[in-house]
């Protein structure tokens, strides 16, 4: 254990010389699955790609990994080959549209979903000693509220929440915020309604969950997107692209280049919570 603490500092220490300027680490979560939560993730990505930031995706759902397969990339090491120590985190980074690298995850492991406390290290140290530079890291967490999604939305400078019109995705959504704001000091999110029909019903949906937020819990939200409901989404997902590469012009794809256009302009805090250090330190001090 002190070897682990001891490997952590090094690395922290190593990331504080070599880092000259601000990451922003986002992370994207949403309580419950089926809400769009990766296709946010990855447009948004590729946005932030295409108005020239160098972005990292982190896919954070450590045993059902999709963000490769969303994007039809070829993957032949991933996260557990880094944490068996088979290689290095830069060795598994695979690029992706607008030149966005990809950490991929396992799909299909019980192991990745159930990190031991070493293993969780483990990935700490391997980013803490990552040598390609970024502009901002978007984690894209799994659902629910595991522990590891805690932790990885704790950690960030940014939580966006994902909510569609639908009363199981509001309910986990304030589920979800409750645990972040009352167990682990959040208490600000940034809540993007996806599949909406229209600018008033995500509004109306933002407005549903704030109500409940105002009542019960000391936090604030704020609605940073409405991504319309959109038909070329299937027709992007079935080619394995997404929607701001094939169809630029449709309607949810300008509201992900305007969700990119604000996150970039997100202040990122000073030090020592300006760099990546932060998500590293934030990450071992849960």
């Amino acid at each position: 254990m002190i070897n682990t603490v001891l490997d952590q500092a090094s690395g922290l220490r190593k990331m504080s010389q070599n880092s000259n300027h601000g990451v922003k680490v986002i992370a994207v979560t949403g309580g419950k699955g089926g809400v769009g939560k990766t296709n946010v993730s990855l447009n948004t990505a590729i946005a932030l790609g295409q108005q020239g930031n160098r972005v990292l995706v982190l896919d954070a759902d450590l045993g059902l990994a999709n963000c490769d397969v969303m994007l039809g990339l070829r993957v032949e090491k991933n996260l557990s080959h880094v944490l068996s120590g088979e290689c290095e985190l830069d060795e598994i980074l695979v690029e992706g549209p607008a030149g966005i690298k990809i950490v991929p995850a396992t799909s299909g492991s019980q192991n990745m979903v159930e990190l031991t406390p070493a293993e969780h290290a483990g990935l700490i140290r391997a980013f803490s000693e990552l040598n390609t530079e970024f502009d901002i890291l978007i984690v894209d967490t799994a659902a629910g509220i595991s522990d590891m999604v805690l932790s990885f939305s704790r950690a960030a400078q940014d939580v966006v929440v994902v909510v569609c019109d639908e009363p199981t995705s509001i309910t986990d959504a304030y589920a979800l915020i409750k645990v972040l704001s009352r167990e682990h000091g959040v208490y600000r999110f940034k809540i993007v309604a996806n599949m909406v029909r229209s600018l008033r019903e995500g509004q109306e949906l933002f407005a549903k969950l704030s109500k409940v937020t105002d009542r019960f819990l000391d936090v604030a939200l704020e609605l940073v997107a409405t991504i319309p409901f959109d038909e070329n989404m299937r027709k992007s997902s079935r080619r394995q692209k997404t929607i701001v590469e094939l169809f630029p012009n449709s309607p949810a794809a300008v509201a992900f280049r305007g969700l990119a256009s604000k996150a970039v302009k997100w202040p990122i805090p000073h030090q020592p919570s300006g760099h990546l250090e932060f998500f590293i330190e934030q990450l071992v001090n849960g």
